[in-house]
C-alpha cells in the first residue's frame, strides 16, 4: 500500500508474525523488515540505496501513528499500529519456539551488552549467537560479516538508527550466509537495556508516544516538524483522489 512516497503493508500483528516465520522457513536470502513512519516519506525518496531497500522490503511495519492515519484517509483501510520497538519482541518469541538463533549488533558497547542480558534474562531459551557494538570500523567490517556468519545465526537484529542500518543492509546483505530475517531496530536497545523509557501504557493506548517522547528529549522536534507537512500532504492527495473520482463519474 502506498502512502505519499512511501510504501507500509497492511499487516495486523497476527499476519507479521506468519510472515516472519515463513521468511525462515522458505528464506533463501536475507530479508529486510523495516518500520514505516511519516519522517522517512521525506528522507528516504532523497536517497537511491534506500529507496530501494525500501521498496524491496519484505515487511513494511506501519510504525507510526501517521502512517496508520494516512491508511484510513486515503483507503479507509484500518492499520493496527506495530512499533518495531516491540515487534523485536514478538521476533525473539519466534526465535525460542522454533529454535533460531540470533545476532545482535548496534548501539554502543554498554547499552548492547546489558539489553543482551536482558534478552536472556526474559528468554532464557533464546540463542544469542554472538552480538558486536555499533561502532565497528569500516576497515573491520569483513571481520564482523565473518562473525556473523560463523555464528550461523538466522535472525539479525539492526540496531544503527535509520538511515545507517537500511544502508548496512543493502551494503552486505549478500555476503550474510546464514541470515533469513533481518531487522532494523533502530534505539530499541537503549529501551531494553533501560537507558531510554518508553511511553507509559496509558500514552500507548491513547496513541500519544510520539508527544511523551517529544516531551522527554524536546531534540526530536528536528524530526518531528515534519508531521504536520506529512498531514496536509495527505489531505491533499486525499482531496485530488476524490476529485478524480468526481470527474469520471461525470
Amino acid at each position: 500500500m502506498k502512502i505519499l512516497n512511501i510504501w507500509v503493508d497492511p499487516v495486523d500483528r497476527k499476519e507479521a508474525i506468519q510472515q516472519v516465520k515463513h521468511f525462515l522457513v522458505k528464506g533463501t536470502r536475507p530479508h529486510a523488515i523495516i518500520a514505516a513512519n511519516p519522517e522517512k516519506n521525506f528522507s528516504v525518496p532523497k536517497d537511491a540505496v534506500l529507496y530501494d531497500t525500501f521498496k524491496n522490503a519484505s515487511l513494511l511495519l506501519p510504525d507510526g501513528m501517521g502512517v496508520v492515519m494516512a491508511a484510513r484517509i486515503l483507503y479507509g483501510v484500518n492499520l493496527e499500529r506495530l512499533p518495531g520497538s516491540e515487534f523485536i519482541y514478538d521476533i525473539c518469541n519466534i526465535a525460542v519456539e522454533e529454535n533460531y538463533k540470533v545476532f545482535i549488533y548496534g548501539a554502543i558497547e554498554d547499552v548492547n551488552k546489558k539489553a543482551v542480558e536482558e534478552l536472556k534474562r526474559r528468554y532464557p531459551d533464546l540463542k544469542i549467537a554472538g552480538r558486536a557494538n555499533g561502532y565497528v570500523k569500516e576497515s573491520d567490517m569483513p571481520d564482523l560479516i565473518n562473525h556473523i556468519n560463523a555464528s550461523k545465526a538466522e535472525i539479525l537484529f539492526l540496531a544503527l538508527g535509520s538511515p545507517k542500518q537500511e544502508r548496512w543492509y543493502a551494503t552486505y546483505k549478500n555476503q550474510l550466509q546464514h541470515i533469513k530475517v533481518v531487522q532494523g531496530v533502530g534505539g530499541t536497545l537503549d529501551t531494553i537495556a533501560g537507558t531510554v523509557k518508553r511511553a507509559p501504557q496509558v500514552w500507548c493506548k491513547l496513541q500519544l508516544e510520539w508527544l511523551y517522547r517529544l516531551i522527554m528529549e524536546p531534540k526530536r522536534i528536528k524530526r518531528q516538524k515534519v508531521l504536520p507537512i506529512f498531514a496536509v500532504m495527505v489531505l491533499l492527495a486525499k482531496t485530488k483522489m476524490m476529485m478524480r473520482g468526481r470527474n469520471r463519474n461525470n
